[in-house]
């Protein structure tokens, strides 16, 4: 309905597409019994128009159709709703600075005017139509049109009567003639392969019980705190095998996977990606779906429930983040809207020649917007604790991964993406003010500066960097034959030359058990197994006690001897055997002391909380420190002997004299070792050694570390 005026006539007119009707009324209902007009129907396929002469101004109607099975509706009009969003939301987000932009854009269920029904938005500027097409339009683009808000590239159209669970996509015509057929971008529920259509979703009706949790996580430093993260892989944790073999849902995963974090002494899991994908194969990382938890495990209630259940005992949720790149299937953001909209349309700029993907043009702002709405997203509606960024040096750099000639410079000539750094800066700032406590952490390869500084500083803002570097040292230490560790001695020390530099979390992920990299027990050297399983156990008890987070990949904890298959479930059956089930006892034994000691955690970032006792003993291949906690008695020497020569009479320098005692023993019969030790404990001798004033003279099982915590003195 619109004024109309031709010549001297003037009135309303109103049109509508109604292919089920063979009659169309205007009803006004301004007013109690208000008069009803007759619209003409002008084509067979169902258009029709009507002029009111006698009325002057735009009035509240419904729309009044008798159908050719004789039954009578009435309903409201779509297009006699105003806009759903405002002249400043507009502006802010094609400015960038729109915040909420998960809450406006996309399908949000809405009343206006007192009526009930779902406003849609969606982005396309380049666009010469769009129209809504779903399930209760037949998928027919001539039924809803949206209405375009002039330059900002928004198109909008508000559906009375419409609810959850109705299925819908945009139809986009271009400017090449042919249209598209696209998901929501900003869509929070998909349906399950072979359709891709986004799904009407109710996304804040679940009843939270988590408050408590919420508090605590606003008011801990984390910096300071235990943080052990259990990474893992939803699809492949455990399978029924009763049930064709299917992943846990999300509701059956919350009961088992709490009482294994809880068992373990684990602070938080990693989720990796959960956002809706296309193809499994990719374990999540090419994302269709930036704003909706995947269909194979249930509903996006069904997912908070998992977070709601987890923070409920204690346990913090991070998810895996993915605004690197996304994929070229033809019906999510590639070519949104005829044009590289979300991507940059020179291919050096806009294509990932490794994974075959697009990459995000940080440079405009209604990309940031979308990418910062993700984020903030996760956190507000599903409540996650800390969102790890995938690929982040692929963002940083615009050679990555690239031959002279195949990258363009940034306009000072320099290699550094500067729209992608300031897009990460802003990210954590965001996420950081509108969600105090959340962890921001990157997986970032390169020695960029300030990953961890705070962007007031200069730096990107993350709270954490995986750290690779000493993970690659250390892997390729303990991948050698013992009998020439003593040449590479360096590899398991040189990372405490920049371990301050960044706050580190040390990492063993997905990516080292996979494409024939071998799993963690089978890299290790010797046989039969229970000399692996002996490695295993110290190499852990070394990351542990080394300053810095932890963060371990699933399996990885008992000792899996395959690499993790994606479509497949761990080998929980290897748990019956002692080399397996020893090296999860050292896990779950090295989360505790972790999180137990006083002051530990809060030496992972602070130079304060290490100290070298001897670091180039290369000849018998033992390496020796102190971490030291709040007080003396939270003081821990570590020892760590890493060839299978028992050392008998091994002395080692210690800053006090007293008793310490042994809390770790990686050798002890519990753990499958041959249960050398000392015998729970040692009093420190007046003996100086290693450059202090007092040591311990100790028995050094095999292949083994023993920790000791200072008692006090004698």
């Amino acid at each position: 309905m619109h004024p109309y005026k031709a010549g001297s006539k003037s009135g309303i007119v109103v049109r509508a597409f109604l292919d089920d009707a063979v009659t169309c009324e205007v009803v006004d209902v301004s007013k109690p019994d208000g008069p009803r007009y007759p619209l003409k129907r002008l084509t067979d396929d169902g258009f029709f128009e009507g002029i009111l002469p006698k009325r002057k101004n735009v009035f509240k109607y419904r729309l009044r159709i008798e159908r050719y099975n004789g039954e009578i509706r009435q309903f409201y009009d779509p297009y006699s709703f105003l806009p759903s969003l405002s002249d400043n939301d507009v502006y802010l987000f094609n400015e960038g600075n729109e915040h909420q932009a998960h809450n406006k854009m996309g399908a949000q269920l809405r009343e206006l005017d007192g009526v009930a029904g779902v406003s849609f938005a969606v982005w396309a500027p380049s666009a010469k139509r769009v129209s809504l097409v779903g399930d209760f339009n037949h998928w027919d683009g001539r039924y809803h049109p949206m209405r375009s808000l002039g330059a900002s590239g928004i198109w909008e159209v508000f559906v009375p009567g419409l609810a959850a669970g109705a299925k819908y996509k945009f139809e986009i015509g271009t400017q090449h003639e042919y249209p598209l057929l696209k998901t929501d971008p900003y869509g929070t529920r998909f349906e399950s392969p072979p359709g891709n259509a986004s799904i009407v979703c109710k996304v804040d009706g679940y009843e939270w019980n988590d408050a408590e949790w919420i508090k605590t996580r606003e008011s801990t430093d984390w910096a300071n705190a235990p943080i052990s993260i259990y990474e893992m892989h939803v699809g492949s944790w455990k399978r029924v095998i009763e049930d064709a073999s299917r992943p846990l849902s999300y509701r059956e995963l919350a009961g088992e996977l709490v009482d294994y974090l809880k068992d373990m002494q684990y602070t938080h899991v990693e989720f990796m990606p959960l956002s809706e994908h296309p193809f499994d194969g990719s374990w999540g990382y090419q994302v269709t779906g930036f704003f909706a938890p995947t269909y194979r495990f249930g509903s996006p209630e069904d997912f908070m429930y998992l977070v709601d259940t987890l923070h409920q005992n204690g346990i913090g949720v991070i998810m895996d983040w993915v605004p690197a790149h996304f994929p070229t299937d033809s019906f999510a953001l590639g070519e949104f809207d005829g044009t590289a909209l979300y991507e940059h349309a020179d291919p050096r700029q806009g294509f990932h020649q490794d994974w075959g993907t697009y990459i995000f043009n940080y440079g405009r702002n209604e990309v940031c917007t979308f990418l910062i709405a993700s984020a903030l997203a996760w956190c507000e509606r599903y409540h996650i604790d800390g969102l790890r960024v995938d690929a982040v040096a692929s963002m940083l750099y615009l050679d990555y991964s690239r031959e002279e000639g195949q990258w363009i410079p940034n306009q000072y000539g320099g290699r550094e993406n500067l729209e992608a750094i300031n897009f990460l800066r802003r990210t954590n700032d965001l996420v950081h003010k509108y969600y105090p406590g959340t962890l921001m952490i990157a997986e970032e390869s390169t020695a960029f500066p300030g990953v961890t500084k705070p962007t007031s500083e200069g730096g990107l803002g993350f709270d954490m960097k995986w750290n690779m570097g000493w993970m690659h040292d250390t892997l390729e230490y303990f991948q050698k034959d013992p009998i020439y560790r003593k040449y590479e001695h360096h590899q398991l020390s040189f990372g405490m030359l920049y371990q301050y530099s960044e706050n580190f979390t040390q990492v063993f992920s997905h990516d080292e058990i996979v494409h024939g990299k071998n799993s963690m027990m089978m890299k290790m050297p010797g046989e039969p197994m229970s000399n692996k399983a002996r490695q295993l156990r110290l190499l852990y008890a070394f990351m542990w006690m080394w300053p810095g987070k932890k963060t371990l990949f699933m399996g990885c904890d008992f000792g899996q001897s395959a690499e993790w298959a994606h479509a497949g479930s761990l080998d929980w059956h290897l748990l019956q055997y002692m080399d397996h089930e020893g090296v999860q006892k050292v896990v779950r034994d090295l989360n505790r002391i972790y999180r137990e000691i006083p002051g530990l955690a809060a030496g992972d970032n602070r130079p304060d909380g290490f100290e070298w006792i001897n670091a180039s003993d290369a000849d018998n291949s033992v390496l020796t420190f102190l971490r030291n906690g709040s007080e003396k008695t939270d003081t821990l020497a570590v020892v760590g002997n890493y060839t299978p020569v028992q050392r008998e009479g091994f002395r080692v320098g210690v800053p006090y004299p007293g008793y310490w005692k042994e809390i770790l023993n990686t050798d002890a019969k519990d753990y499958g070792g041959l249960g050398f030790g000392n015998d729970g404990g040692v009093v420190a001798d007046e003996v100086e050694w290693d450059g202090r004033p007092y040591s311990i003279k100790l028995e050094l099982p095999p292949v083994s570390m023993s920790v000791f915590r200072f008692q006090g003195e004698a």
